[in-house]
């Protein structure tokens, strides 16, 4: 049964979803394809300009529309250290992470950034003053206690009722590089908490999963919990206690400074049947970063990277990664809607390009999936692999910046009727009415064949509330009218929707397909 977490929330249903809508007749579900912008919307600065982010602006990094603007938190990487790092941030860049081939190579993974914008296209990197960077404040770079970072996750938790807590963030450090690490932070990869009361100034408060890797691709809060997507790391097992590649997964609690030490998993792709080819660096597709989620009241969206998977080393820059579409109702447990579509491809939305070079496009969600008016924006980093990670020539282009792509409102995928069918149907699992249950309201097109019905939990028809129409033809959010009858008068009860669609020659509308339904 759907249900909302609150009163007032409008109930959400997908055409991808088939939880919410899991029968149907003559009917098939046909995905969108979003449009992507060619040009980046958030670039890196300079090479050699001094700036954090003079070699990549990743977007392991949120969008929020906030505050009357867009705003953006995303993760540099810069070329040499910058020399004006107190010595406890200098202490943590001695030497490079492991998988580094060269230790004498001059990219340098952080600090943490941000970027407005009055539009959500074209952004500007405001002068925050807070980190003294090579000589200067005159930089976009937010202050925090680790050097080595990434993954800007972001949310803002108006349910908080103290102010200075407004703005919550995970994101990932690296402890640090001596030998042995001597900070109190650990001696493994993980996530650590930060709360603000703008968006700006950050205070780290905590590192919820010490000694355990974390890596994270979003952070969301969803029926009333905070929930951390992931993806797993080395030394974490699969079926029978075998190795696994990079699979999904989450950590969830009511309580942003109290973490349960424990954690579900969330989506992964098929391992091999031979074990021995299992683990991080097989040569088969993974998921890469965990999922890339956003909570639309009743249910989540989601993106996963499709990782198309080589040996580390010299094989590493064969990898490429595509994003594939994912949904939920918990915000947990994710499923495809048609299992290993690539969504968006990495060829629709590779970096800007080198002459003369040819590297494969990495793709990266976070949290970017945002409806602003009458669009659906994803929000995605893309990344030139450059290979190895050795300093030479190659490498000098290593690169990233943050792709758009938009689809109108909602229409992540549709329900059509079968070629071979004259009309078709779909049936929604039962719903509880909220108490306020005043609107049903239809996401369609070639609405003029398409009918509402309402149902009892039997399945039986509620009189005065068959056949149902769309009060405005198509669009992207029309009314269901019934002659003389208002779904007010069914607040607070179970009903199941039926949705008849219908080719229609009488008109001049287009084939029915049905997007999304809301009740408000």
């Amino acid at each position: 049964m759907t249900r909302t977490g609150n009163a007032t929330h409008r109930i959400t249903l997908l055409a991808i979803d088939d939880q919410s809508l899991p029968y149907r007749r003559q009917a098939g579900l046909h995905l969108g394809k979003p449009a992507v912008r060619p040009e980046p919307v958030l670039a890196a600065s300079p090479w050699g300009s001094g700036a954090p982010d003079d070699s990549a602006a990743h977007f392991y990094g949120t969008v929020l529309q906030d505050e009357g603007k867009f705003r953006m938190w995303y993760y540099a990487c810069h070329w040499g250290v910058n020399p004006d790092w107190p010595p406890h941030k200098l202490q943590q860049v001695a030497r490079k992470p492991s998988w580094f081939l060269d230790e004498e190579m001059p990219l340098i993974q952080g600090p943490l950034c941000y970027a407005e914008s009055e539009d959500g296209l074209s952004w500007t990197k405001p002068a925050l003053g807070q980190v003294l960077f090579k000589g200067s404040r005159d930089n976009n770079a937010l202050e925090l206690p680790h050097t080595i970072v990434s993954g800007a996750i972001v949310i803002r938790d108006d349910d908080d009722p103290d102010p200075t807590r407004r703005y919550k963030m995970t994101y990932q450090f690296f402890p640090d590089q001596t030998v042995p690490p001597i900070d109190e932070n650990g001696t493994v990869t993980s996530v650590a908490l930060a709360v603000s009361p703008d968006g700006i100034r950050w205070t780290t408060t905590g590192i919820p999963f010490r000694n355990q890797f974390v890596e994270p691709s979003s952070f969301i809060k969803h029926n009333d919990r905070y929930i951390i997507h992931y993806q797993t790391g080395k030394r974490e097992f699969g079926e029978g206690g075998t190795a696994c590649g990079r699979s999904g997964r989450a950590r969830a609690t009511a309580d942003f400074d109290a973490w349960p030490d424990l954690y579900a998993e969330t989506f992964a792709l098929p391992e091999p049947e031979d074990r021995s080819l299992r683990g991080l660096g097989g040569s088969y597709d993974q998921v890469h970063l965990g999922v890339g989620a956003a909570s639309f009241g009743n249910v989540c969206v989601g993106l996963y990277g499709l990782w198309h998977s080589a040996d580390f080393g010299p094989g590493f820059g064969d990898i490429s990664c595509d994003l594939g579409l994912l949904v939920s109702n918990d915000g947990i447990k994710f499923r495809e809607p048609v299992k290993g579509h690539r969504f968006i491809r990495r060829e629709d939305s590779p970096p800007t390009p080198v002459p003369g070079y040819s590297f494969n496009t990495i793709l990266a969600q976070a949290n970017g999936i945002l409806n602003v008016g009458d669009e659906t924006r994803i929000y995605h980093g893309r990344w030139r692999n450059v290979g190895g990670f050795t300093n030479n020539d190659a490498f000098k282009h290593y690169y990233a910046e943050v792709g758009l792509a938009t689809l109108p409102r909602d229409r992540w995928g549709a329900f059509a009727i079968d070629p071979d069918a004259e009309d078709g149907a779909v049936v929604s699992a039962p719903i509880l009415l909220p108490a306020d249950a005043a609107r049903l309201a239809l996401n369609a097109d070639g609405a003029a064949g398409i009918t509402v019905s309402l149902l009892d939990e039997r399945q039986r028809p509620i009189a005065g509330f068959e056949e149902g129409r769309a009060a405005a033809g198509d669009g992207l959010e029309s009314r269901i009218v019934w002659p003389g009858r208002e779904l007010a008068e069914l607040a607070g009860r179970t009903v199941v929707l039926q949705i008849a669609m219908r080719r229609r020659t009488d008109t001049d509308a287009g084939e029915p397909r049905v997007y999304a339904l809301y009740i408000d």
